[in-house]
């Protein structure tokens, strides 16, 4: 898997090193390509992955296209076969209008990798408009006294084709006065002039008709006509005058309608009604009269409406001048349109890759034109981007650039870019436009799972009921996606004797611990394990924590008395108690134990019921039995003790246990009563008597004490053989049996006799009772 990703990222990288190289290429020059107007949709033009040495089927793979100015799709390239075919009918004049030559510029984009052709086509004018004037008959006012050789110009026609298809030739109908010469003016106009070659005669003839005929170059050749009406004038001395013969004037495109744009001024030396001057447009074109008006009087000529720079530069128009008696002259008016930054800049998005992986590096983000109208600075412009984000405008080819990553883009810092490109221009105030750009980040498996905590501690009451939910873990990643999507896993515990399978399971998608089995806190308190969480990513990333399981305990065993043994709830053998017993004396010790834990363990003992009440006491911690008080003769010899031993656990749980205690005269007492002495001297015949006597008697006394001492052994034994054939085992008392802490265990030293019923385990031990010397322990004298 990794070997992949790393073959991704050197494809990456080339396809990278081609862009950028495609970029180095941008700007080569095609064409120029050339078609005729009018042609139909889908004509060809050129086949353009032959001029590039590009197959068709690269073309297609590398998203070859047309740019055009505007986002006008004129043309249309076929990737199939590399042909560039016209998209839609070409009209020049609607292109076009007057200019020549009609030049459309586009430009052949391919993605991948990025390269950028300039091209041009240039539309070539067909004869397909006839010349047109702009009136059916035009009045021409002639002195009757003029002189052969006077000239009169005429209204030229209108005619939409460019070149030798636009009007060459004028042609009046044959007369005896007149003919008619082609003119040419400053900007390649040709109108029609009459020349009058022999004087005229009012009286004898006061008007005549002409037909004026406007010849195109184009083959066949197009024609237009117009009727010419002559008036012959009476002798009117003087023409009006104009001061200048050719205005010129600038005026700014930003000029607001009703703007004064020249004050023309012309003289007539008549008098009175021939000295009256009118002023007029003549012969404006359609254009021309919706721009400019002259008032008739006064010789104003203001806008009408606003002029553009963009769409024409110059505007050139007659201006007429007419008295009252019919005689005109004219001046010529030359109006430039100066450019104003009026136009803000224009952008054009060719191409936008979105998203972008998060590590990919210098990835070519986006490819986009600038275009601004204006001219001189007005239509330079500069372009630019935030300086705290990630990337990087470069310039490319002319009005291209391309936006392409500073570094490594990071989706879990930022999964989204706007970024905002700003183009201004150099003119004067500065124009500016912004163009936003969406750029998404696509997550790449970077992050592996997080835990929240890297060790989890859970607790669990022992005796569960299965499949109890012990807890959750939880892990997140920062990535997106299946990226992000963890599942949990138990790993294989250290301990290989630990059965984790049998223990608990984890929900793989929601991190829930869940207890398979009941556990018992006796036989496991507390296990460890480790939880994997693994994201869906390719590679997956995968993170591990710690968990600890502890089992609290419940007070769930009763607590188990090991001494006295009593199988039927009551000591097997009595325990003898001398009856010269002082107060404190050690009766037996009850021993027992507790197989839980912490308060569930501590035991507590107390005296429930006693034959005689107030005679012996048990200690509450160490289960000691005592004497209360010295033994006296008439306590009775036989004593019935229950013992109960009790845990602190909620609720509490308790055993009993039953002592017999047997008061023995003369048994193990401290001292015997000392004979006295004679008082009187003449007795001391009888003292060496008594001292024989008491001699004898203490022989006899100890004598029956051993007697006594070994039969009752025997007793002893011959019982624990009655009740389970019990044997004294050798060695020392198992010490894992007793507890020596002090909590429900003896507090002294003592030796028990320890009886084991055949075919029992270490469980079953037997106390039987303990083994009292013939002399008692210091401390009861």
């Amino acid at each position: 898997m990794e070997m992949g990703w790393m073959r991704n990222g050197r494809q990456r990288q080339v396809l990278i090193f081609f862009a950028l190289l495609g970029l180095s290429r941008a700007g080569a020059e095609l064409g120029p390509y050339s078609v005729v107007e009018e042609m139909e949709r889908g004509s060809f033009v050129a086949n353009v992955g032959k001029e590039l040495g590009v197959e068709p089927t690269e073309l297609s793979s590398r998203g070859a296209r047309i740019i055009s100015q505007g986002n006008k799709e004129h043309l249309r390239l076929k990737v199939r076969t590399g042909d560039l075919i016209i998209n839609e009918k070409l009209d020049r004049e609607a292109l076009c209008g007057p200019a020549e030559p009609c030049v459309l510029h586009f430009q052949v984009f391919m993605e991948n990798p990025i390269e950028i052709f300039q091209a041009e086509l240039r539309v070539r004018d067909i004869n397909d408009h006839s010349p047109v004037f702009p009136e059916r008959e035009m009045i021409l006012r002639v002195l009757e006294n003029s002189p052969p050789g006077n000239s009169f110009p005429l209204k030229n026609a209108m005619d939409l084709d460019v070149g030798n298809n636009s009007v060459q030739t004028y042609q009046i109908s044959p007369n005896p006065h007149f003919r008619v010469l082609t003119r040419k003016r400053s900007e390649g106009r040709k109108y029609p002039e009459l020349v009058l070659d022999k004087e005229l005669d009012r009286e004898a003839e006061s008007e005549l008709r002409l037909t004026l005929v406007a010849l195109d170059g184009g083959s066949p050749p197009r024609s237009g006509t117009c009727q010419v009406r002559i008036e012959v004038v009476d002798i009117n001395d003087n023409a009006p005058a104009f001061e200048q013969a050719l205005y010129q004037v600038r005026i700014p495109e930003d000029s607001p309608t009703g703007s004064l744009v020249v004050v023309l001024s012309a003289s007539d030396l008549d008098m009175g009604i021939n000295g009256q001057i009118s002023y007029s447009l003549f012969q404006p074109s359609e254009e021309i009269s919706k721009i400019l008006e002259v008032h008739p009087i006064t010789g104003e000529i203001r806008l009408t409406t606003q002029v553009d720079y963009e769409t024409v530069l110059s505007y050139e128009v007659d201006i007429e001048a007419t008295d009252g008696g019919g005689l005109s002259g004219k001046c010529t008016l030359l109006l430039q349109v100066v450019d104003v930054n009026d136009n803000a800049p224009e952008v054009t998005l060719s191409a936008l890759t979105s998203p972008i992986p998060e590590n990919a590096p210098a990835t070519v983000v986006a490819v986009f034109n600038v275009w601004d109208p204006d001219s001189g600075n007005n239509g330079k412009t500069v372009s630019s981007i935030p300086e705290e984000l990630p990337f990087l405008l470069k310039p490319s080819v002319k009005n291209f650039y391309t936006l392409v990553t500073k570094t490594a883009l990071d989706r879990e810092t930022k999964a989204e870019y706007n970024i905002t490109i700003t183009i201004t221009d150099l003119g004067s105030p500065r124009l500016k436009t912004q163009h936003t750009i969406r750029v998404l980040v696509s997550d790449v498996n970077d992050n592996a799972p997080t835990f929240t905590q890297t060790s989890y501690t859970l607790f669990i009451r022992e005796n569960n009921s299965p499949g109890l939910q012990l807890g959750t873990v939880s892990a997140t990643d920062r990535d997106a996606g299946t990226n992000a999507q963890v599942t949990y896993s138990l790993l294989p515990p250290r301990d290989p004797h630990l059965a984790l399978a049998s223990l608990v399971s984890i929900h793989a998608e929601q991190g829930h611990l869940f207890a398979l089995r009941a556990l018992d806190f006796e036989a496991l308190r507390a296990f460890e394990f480790r939880v994997g969480a693994a994201d869906a990513g390719s590679p997956a990333l995968s993170s591990e924590a710690l968990v600890r399981v502890v089992v609290v305990d419940d007070n769930d065993h009763a607590p188990l008395v090991l001494y006295p043994p009593a199988p039927n709830g009551s000591a097997p053998c009595p325990e003898l108690v001398p009856r010269a017993a002082e107060e404190g004396y050690l009766v037996s010790k009850v021993v027992a134990v507790d197989g839980d834990a912490g308060q569930n363990a501590w035991l507590s003992y107390q005296l429930l019921k006693a034959t005689e009440p107030g005679l012996f006491r048990v200690w509450a911690h160490n289960g000691e039995v005592r004497t209360a008080r010295p033994l006296g003769e008439r306590d009775a010899a036989q004593h019935r003790l229950v013992v109960l031993v009790q845990d602190h656990g909620e609720p509490a749980l308790s055993a009993s246990v039953t002592l017999h205690v047997l008061l023995v005269d003369g048994f193990s007492q401290p001292y015997l009563p000392r004979p006295e002495g004679a008082r009187d001297e003449a007795q001391a015949d009888w003292l060496t008597v008594y001292l024989v006597i008491a001699l004898a008697s203490v022989s006899s006394l100890f004598l029956c004490s051993v007697l006594l001492f070994v039969g009752l052994r025997l007793c002893r034994r011959r019982r624990a053989a009655w009740e389970g054939r019990c044997s004294v085992p050798e060695g020392h008392f198992p010490g894992h049996l007793v507890d020596v802490s002090g909590t429900g265990t003896l507090s002294q030293n003592y030796q028990y006799e320890v009886c084991l019923t055949e075919g029992s385990g270490m469980s079953e031990f037997k106390f039987l009772k303990p083994i009292i010397s013939a002399f008692p322990p210091p401390g009861h004298y």
